[in-house]
């Protein structure tokens, strides 16, 4: 007996389907409301405006940095700028001292090479002669000038003069000369009746002084 229920129930619920889907269905269903309670609108326009922030904090952050070092920079302008007066005058004082420490090398140098005069005087006093006297001694930019008195006729008189400038020459406290001459042709004295001799004794120079030393330490 249900077997037979079943069979008149199931009859009737497929002819009432049948007869509920008979029309075709002509809704556009692109223009139907959304019914969701989530519209996918929201999500879109969410994701958009959480870029928009990102975008907008990131930019704002940039400009930040660019202000900071636009600040920097100005704050060193400013400092150089106070204190370029004291830079300028400090290389002005350090441009003065080399120049003073320069003349000072050049006097050392000078002064390196010029013999001592009072050795100088006290050798020439040692090696003089009986027959000469040293009348003046003046010490020049680059050498000495001797004048002598001879005692004798004219030519013992050259003669005596040549033989002590020969042994100037050879006399080893004379090394800071590299010239031995006979700064005039002797004369006689008509005061003193003597004749009268000049020697100049010529300084090496600079270059000479240090190309001897080397050789020596070579």
């Amino acid at each position: 007996m249900r077997n037979k229920l079943l069979e008149r129930a199931r009859p009737a619920r497929e002819a009432k389907a049948t007869v509920a889907g008979w029309h075709p269905d002509f809704r556009d269903v692109r223009k139907l409301p959304d019914v969701k309670v989530v519209r996918t609108a929201f999500f879109i326009n969410g994701a958009l405006t959480v870029a928009a922030v990102l975008l907008g904090g990131t930019l704002a952050f940039r400009a930040w940095q660019v202000r900071e070092v636009a600040g920097k920079i100005a704050e060193e302008e400013r400092q150089i700028a106070r204190d370029r007066p004291l830079s300028e005058a400090a290389l002005k004082q350090y441009q003065a001292f080399r120049e003073d420490h320069a003349r000072v090398e050049e006097v050392a140098a000078f002064l390196a090479v010029r013999p001592s005069v009072p050795a100088l005087l006290r050798r020439l006093g040692e090696t003089m002669p009986p027959d000469l006297a040293l009348d003046s001694f003046e010490l020049r930019e680059d050498g000495v000038a001797l004048r002598f008195t001879v005692r004798g006729d004219a030519l013992a008189a050259s003669g005596r003069a040549t033989r002590h400038l020969e042994a100037l020459r050879g006399d080893a406290a004379m090394g800071a000369f590299d010239q031995f001459t006979f700064a005039d042709t002797p004369a006689r004295n008509a005061t003193t009746g003597r004749v009268a001799v000049e020697f100049f004794l010529r300084l090496k120079a600079k270059g000479d002084e240090k190309t001897q030393a080397g050789r020596k330490k070579g």
